[in-house]
């Protein structure tokens, strides 16, 4: 039998490595997604189930899932033609990709930050133009973004507030500098825009056309499994874009649960502020006990170091039914001579944060008693 010709697939993909997520849907405590502890309640999943069993499953759905498109342009005062609906914001990232990456074309990307965008420049043959952290919290300056793409006459800056993996934010004033300096797109997202008070970058979009905006219905709005995100932008960038996308890409399932969310704007803005409340208990908690080290963060998760080398402080904790993500993959996140180096911890209910904690107090328990019996 002859040899596959991978040789012809190419090398800016076989140059890449694939995304996996090692996770483990049955534990108690799933801390690792970044995912809303809350599901969707049952009343209303089944529904949407019965309305699901009543729809012709032998039909295509709608080309663009447009009484979405509707609901969220009346909801964000956004025009319904400056709106794509895809499955899941990643989607949306790799047709931003193939619309406006191509074979050494800079596009700005500060780091750390959610690895996909990397991974999608690189293969479309983009050129990576990094842009380093400042402060002690990894935050990002905006007139250093700025100035890299400015030097760089970059196609497209990315940027992320709060920033997945540390939590944090670029304030509104920075982004919009970002927006009136920048030579081509600025892509914001805004995944977790739920948790944050205040002016958000929808709001630069009429000023500035250069401006694009992602958010999802997987964090806040507890819909991970469902894959829905979308984009906003100026109608005359949008329409353009969406000469890349495939049709039929949101089914009409899924379009259902997302239009029943938006009808239910209390029960996204009360899972928020368990959230938020139990985020600033953890961090709090967590101050008080040695060797742990936290980031502040403005989102659903926030970064910790302890004593313990990060595998093996993930894995002590998963053998308490408790997941956490190692996120040492990232440089400015990896161990160094002077520290360990970082996981994040997803904030879950409050009874998953309880067993968070008391897996922990286990894992560093172990530790002190392996130092002591070597000593």
């Amino acid at each position: 039998m002859p040899d596959a010709p991978l040789h012809l697939i190419r090398q800016e993909v076989r140059g890449e490595r694939a995304y996996r997520v090692p996770t483990d849907s049955k534990a108690f405590a799933k801390l690792d997604q970044n995912e809303s502890p809350l599901d969707v309640p049952e009343e209303l999943k089944r529904e949407l189930v019965e309305r699901y069993v009543e729809a012709n499953w032998n039909r295509y759905p709608e080309d663009r899932p447009h009484e979405l498109i509707a609901a969220l342009a009346e909801r964000l005062g956004h025009p319904a033609e400056g709106i794509i609906v895809g499955h899941g914001s990643n989607e949306i990232v790799h047709t931003i990709g193939l619309a406006m990456m191509g074979k050494d074309v800079p596009v700005v990307l500060p780091h750390p930050m959610f690895a996909l965008y990397e991974s999608v420049a690189r293969m479309h043959g983009a050129r990576v133009v990094s842009v380093d952290p400042t402060g002690p919290h990894f935050g990002h300056d905006a007139d250093t973004i700025l100035e890299a793409a400015i030097t760089s006459d970059a196609a497209l800056i990315v940027v992320t507030t709060p920033n997945n993996p540390t939590g944090q934010v670029i304030p509104f004033e920075g982004i919009e500098r970002i927006a009136a300096g920048a030579p081509g797109f600025v892509l914001v997202d805004e995944a977790y825009v739920e948790f944050v008070e205040g002016p958000n970058a929808g709001e630069l979009i009429k000023p500035y056309p250069n401006v694009l905006v992602t958010r999802t219905f997987s964090k806040a709005m507890g819909l991970a499994g469902l894959r829905i995100g979308y984009l906003l932008g100026a109608p005359e960038v949008i329409q353009e874009i969406e000469k890349a996308r495939l049709p039929f890409l949101v089914d009409r399932g899924c379009e259902a649960v997302a239009l029943a969310m938006l009808d239910r704007p209390d029960l996204v803005a009360n899972c928020v502020a368990m959230l938020k409340s139990e985020r600033d208990r953890l961090l709090a908690e967590l101050a008080s006990r040695p060797g742990v080290e936290t980031v502040p963060s403005a989102a659903n998760f926030f970064l910790m170091r302890t004593p313990l080398a990060v595998p093996d402080l993930c894995e002590r904790m998963a053998e308490q039914s408790v997941r956490i993500r190692n996120v040492c993959g990232y440089r400015a996140l990896a161990p160094t001579r002077e520290a360990r180096g970082w996981a994040r911890v997803s904030i879950g209910t409050p009874e998953q944060n309880e067993a968070f904690l008391s897996a922990l107090e286990h894992a560093l328990a172990d530790e002190r008693a392996e130092i002591v019996s070597e000593s």
